[in-house]
């Protein structure tokens, strides 16, 4: 029965993937009026509607035709966690069969979702725990919204507040999923969309250069965060094989060009992990890089994975490290990782029971 489902989603057209005018076109061409197209984005988009008979104000002829040709592959949520510190995590079903994960992280003064942009990741960064996991395939735009909608209605439901924030922080470089990446957040922003703040949105990228300097020319509103992790070459190099084709200069070259282009300041994530990037002279090291551009360092709690060796630097060197930048005059935060007791914290997501997933998905 599954895969009966998938194979027909599978030969239907994802309505969502087309534009306004794609569809009013596919509308003229089925017979019908093209000014239905406005309606039913309006139902797929600012709705969020994935069932074709909600379609109130379309006639039962047109849903009917509707359900013929296109399929709306929406995203399910298969298991959610809630942490200790309110923290949840949730794992989703795709229309393939394939599993992602997304987390709702509360605070006070914000509710923010962590979304995915691919499933699993080829970056193979050391210390993450989906970077030892296969890269399967990039998400499209409608499952990256998805996620957002369904971590909304957690929000609501569980903790009474909208969500205020959006972090492309989950599985997968969102910047090796360029175009889907960019219509999601157009989908999120657009007034007939979400209609979210693009400075509610940060997309986090493991240092594609080249692609750093697209979101330039492309005028991006969103902010941008750079995962860094060690600010020279060779540790960056040991803990994440990316920086081989995408060296610091590299970088550094494409952040001044983006901040050039935009105007907006960079984000540094920056892990200090025990005895390896924690002494003073690494900070010497960041506080140089700082200078590229206006930025402001987030200093972030490892999660220790059982695939890695690496451990969390003592509490008094991260204070260290993190009053030497100020000292700087570099904005400096040190984040506490939220969700850790259901492997939610940042670096830990992962599909626990991949090998179930696959063959449900096989089945």
């Amino acid at each position: 029965m599954y895969l009966c489902a998938v194979e027909k989603a599978i030969k239907l057209v994802d309505i969502r993937s087309l534009s306004l005018a794609q569809l009013k076109d596919s509308l003229v061409e089925m017979g019908e009026q093209g000014f239905r197209a406005k309606q039913i984005y309006e139902w797929l988009w600012v709705k969020s509607c994935i069932d074709f008979d909600e379609m109130s104000n379309l006639s039962k002829g047109l849903r009917d035709k509707l359900k013929d040709r296109f399929s709306i592959n929406s995203v399910k949520v298969k298991e959610s966690q809630i942490s200790s510190d309110k923290t949840i995590k949730s794992s989703f079903t795709l229309f393939d069969g394939n599993i992602i994960e997304g987390v709702l992280i509360p605070a006070d003064d914000r509710m923010t979702a962590c979304v995915s942009s691919q499933v699993g990741c080829s970056l193979t960064c050391k210390f993450c725990a989906t970077g030892y996991m296969d890269r399967k395939r990039n998400l499209n735009a409608d499952e990256i919204y998805d996620q957002v909608v369904l971590i909304s209605k957690q929000a609501e439901e569980k903790y009474g507040h909208p969500l205020t924030n959006i972090v492309y922080m989950g599985m997968g470089e969102p910047l090796l999923n360029y175009s889907n990446m960019m219509k999601s957040v157009e989908r999120i922003t657009a007034p007939d969309g979400l209609n979210m703040a693009a400075k509610r949105i940060t997309v986090s990228t493991a240092g594609i250069a080249k692609m750093i300097k697209k979101l330039g020319d492309d005028g991006v509103r969103f902010n941008l965060a750079l995962s860094l992790h060690a600010a020279n070459d060779k540790k960056r190099n040991e803990i994440m094989p990316i920086n081989e084709q995408n060296s610091l200069a590299a970088l550094a070259d494409a952040l001044k060009y983006f901040y050039a282009k935009t105007k907006n300041p960079i984000t540094f994530e920056y892990i200090v992990f025990h005895h390896f990037n924690d002494e003073l002279e690494d900070a010497k090291e960041l506080a140089k890089f700082c200078k590229h551009v206006p930025c402001k360092v987030n200093i972030i709690e490892y999660n220790p994975i059982s695939l890695a060796d690496f451990v969390n630097a003592d509490a008094d060197k991260i204070e260290e490290f993190a009053e030497y930048l100020r000292k700087q005059g570099i904005i400096t935060n040190v984040r506490r990782s939220r969700g850790k007791d259901i492997d939610a914290a940042c670096g830990q997501l992962a599909i626990k029971d991949k090998d179930k997933a696959e063959q449900e998905a096989s089945v």
